[in-house]
């Protein structure tokens, strides 16, 4: 199991470092789901990481202060609305589509009220 969260912090840290250089992938969650996997893989990977400038610059604020920068929460909401919007054309389910716009409008509430913007 820990080869299998190592192998996924490995691939989110790579999609994650895309996405700094690329603006249609949001960099923060991939780079909060490596931190997730690498801590339950193997410390040295998670010691490792959390000395990277990556964590420091793109999540050290983020885990403190519950905040992001304007810029990366419009890419991380516009990146979840298109793959909410596939989602909704491949299923072509009434259910589903009532279902994943529910979760779309919760979370723009969720990021609009708890998540600060800096």
């Amino acid at each position: 199991m820990k080869v299998l969260y190592l192998v996924l912090g490995t691939l989110c840290l790579i999609i994650g470092s895309i996405g700094i250089v690329l603006p249609i992938l949001p960099t923060t969650p991939f780079l909060l789901l490596t931190a997730y996997s690498y801590a339950r893989g193997s410390k040295r990977f998670n010691d490792w990481f959390l000395k990277t400038k990556l964590y420091q610059r793109y999540l050290l604020a983020f885990l403190e202060n519950r905040s992001m920068k304007k810029k990366e929460k419009w890419q991380l909401l516009i990146f979840v609305d298109l793959i909410i919007l596939i989602s909704i054309l491949i299923a072509q389910s009434l259910f589903v589509t009532i279902f994943l716009i529910t979760i779309d409008v919760i979370k723009y509430i969720y990021f609009q009220t708890q998540i600060k913007t800096t």
